[in-house]
């Protein structure tokens, strides 16, 4: 609606901010703090966008932690990271904003919102072995939250993925999962688990739809909403963006849909675009990532790139240059009989650990299986270049699937059939057997488990060194020698998965410059018009160096831009 004057404006604040996950609430709280009146939007029924269904690490290097984590860090160390790992694939300023910016915002929420994050003491980046790499510091996690301190409002923040939960609605991080899995090896782990439990039980004895101690990034999501509560910020839900109001080259408001009815909200300030990217928008999928894509990513439904269209309508410009459009995941996909779909996202749990085999549809390896997940897909579409490679195979044994299960799958002799019968599951007595199930060829799978089955004696993966680098061994099994990524593949019934080349979300969007302000394609400043999170042209340029590097970012920037927004002159309110 560029150039057109709204009919009347039903609302007026300082500054109006779309979309409310990490991002979209850090922007609403910095413009806050900064004595702003803000409104906050949300399109669908729920709080917490991305966030909320995340693994919750942030990677903000050089935050006040690290030295105290055993990591000391400086700029031309973390620098050095970057030029190794992201290089030219985004703006160096841009890198360099983020990096200068990232550990201060960290300390600016912790100090005025109830954002608690803490440095990990062991936490390899994803490229341990490139130069400036850090074994830990540099990410951080939330801290467990009681849900119950957001009261009624609990139900209005976004569940977790269901496979970050046990027992119908509990939510366990790896350490906790360790417990469960050893409750009847060791009196520790059973005490550990006992707790979890009964803290459970007795939330859905007091009527909670679910469990109600919070963590990874539902923690984080749910910290970042009570903040909002606490500073009084009114929030919208089942209410999505219809439009952006340009005046005289400036975004002064925007149309939201509420209760079925167009309403006119004017931001004498400007307004910030912070609706997750276009992961579920199949039309800038299928013109922006490789081929092929589908419908597999794991952000929720609602990011639809609704955002980035309107910013670009209201005269923003797309980025450019980054080495991939999307931050990857290898995600399995269970069809079930109702016509809906289960999407299992295979991250840090399974492929790292002794025993788990990856395959194309050749029959053979093509990857170190304990690659980050990013790194995993991108040599997917390598393979597929030379044979299909999507969808792959996970490939393992009976022996790794009652230790660690796949998937869906789970272990400690679970029921499986039903997966099986629902054909997410292989299972065959032999390995020939096997293959004929996913359509490889036979000779080449049990040529490839043979090889495999060697390593995990040996120790060493000559092929592809699975287990060659800390990151890799830091997800395996640390109990597990001589290599704790490497294990037998023998003992029958064997097992598979297909996966496909899912997303946690769009790496490619608006151009902005530090303060987060959208740019146009000459590089000045669309006014009144900022834009962060997943709707930001990626700072990392679509490479995944560390885990957290897309909340990072958001949080970061989200800040600077209701901070920047504090400080910007209001525009003349109309009558």
């Amino acid at each position: 609606m560029s150039g057109v004057t709204a009919p009347a404006w039903d609302e007026e604040v300082d500054v109006l901010v779309i979309g409310s996950g990490a991002a979209g609430m850090s922007a609403a709280l910095g413009a806050s703090v900064g004595g702003c009146r803000v409104l906050l939007v949300e399109k669908t029924d729920r709080i917490g966008g991305s966030t909320a269904v995340s693994g919750g690490a942030v990677w903000a290097p050089l935050n006040s932690q690290s030295a105290g984590a055993g990591h000391p860090d400086d700029f031309d160390k973390v620098w050095t990271y970057m030029r190794h790992t992201v290089g030219d694939a985004a703006p160096e300023e841009m890198q360099q904003a983020f990096l200068r910016a990232a550990g201060p915002v960290m300390d600016a929420l912790a100090q005025h919102t109830q954002v608690r994050l803490v440095a990990r003491t062991h936490s390899p980046d994803y490229y341990p072995d490139r130069p400036g790499a850090a074994m830990g510091g540099r990410s951080l996690d939330p801290l467990m939250f009681d849900g119950r301190t957001l009261g009624a409002h609990f139900k209005e923040l976004r569940d977790p993925l269901p496979e970050f939960m046990v027992l119908g609605g509990m939510m366990v991080t790896m350490t906790d999962v360790k417990y469960l899995l050893a409750v009847t090896r060791s009196f520790a782990a059973w005490k550990e688990g006992v707790k979890l439990v009964l803290r459970y039980v007795g939330d859905r004895l007091r009527g909670y739809h679910r469990g109600t101690r919070l963590v990874l990034g539902n923690a984080l999501a749910g910290r970042l909403f009570r903040s909002v509560l606490d500073r009084g910020i009114p929030y919208w839900l089942r209410a999505p963006l219809v439009s952006l109001q340009v005046e005289d080259g400036r975004v002064t408001g925007a149309c939201i849909e509420r209760d079925g009815r167009p309403t006119w909200v004017r931001a004498c300030r400007g307004v910030v675009v912070a609706t997750g990217g276009f992961p579920w928008n199949a039309a800038l999928r299928e013109r922006l990532y490789p081929s092929p894509t589908g419908p597999w990513s794991m952000a929720p439904a609602g990011n639809a790139g609704d955002g980035i269209t309107l910013a670009q309508a209201a005269g923003a410009a797309m980025g450019t240059g980054h080495f991939s459009p999307a931050f990857w995941a290898p995600v399995s996909i269970l069809n079930r009989s109702d016509g809906t779909q289960v999407r299992y996202p295979h991250l840090v749990w399974d492929r790292a650990k002794p025993g788990l085999m990856a395959v194309n549809s050749a029959g053979r390896r093509f990857v170190n299986e304990s690659t980050s997940y990013h790194e995993f897909v991108l040599a997917m579409y390598r393979s597929h270049a030379e044979v299909p490679s999507l969808p792959a195979y996970l490939v393992c044994d009976s022996d790794f699937m009652e230790r660690w299960g796949l998937g869906l799958a789970l272990p400690g002799g679970r029921p499986r059939d039903h997966l099986v019968r629902a054909g997410y599951l292989a299972k065959a007595d032999t390995l020939e057997a096997l293959a004929v199930q996913i359509k490889v060829d036979p000779a080449a799978l049990r040529a490839s488990a043979e090889a495999f089955d060697q390593a995990g004696v040996n120790g060493v993966d000559p092929g592809f060194g699975k287990g060659s680098t800390a990151y890799n061994r830091y997800l395996g099994d640390a109990e597990h020698q001589p290599n704790p990524c490497l294990g037998r593949l023998r003992q029958a019934p064997f097992y598979a998965v297909a996966v496909v080349a899912g997303d946690i979300g769009t790496a490619c969007g608006i151009r902005c410059d530090a303060n987060a302000q959208a740019l146009s394609a000459d590089g000045t400043p669309v006014s009144g018009l900022h834009v962060v999170g997943n709707d930001m042209h990626s700072v990392m340029g679509g490479q995944y160096p560390a885990p957290g590097i897309t909340l990072g970012p958001a949080l970061t920037f989200g800040w600077l831009a209701g901070q920047h927004l504090a400080h910007t002159p209001s525009a003349e309110s109309h009558p």
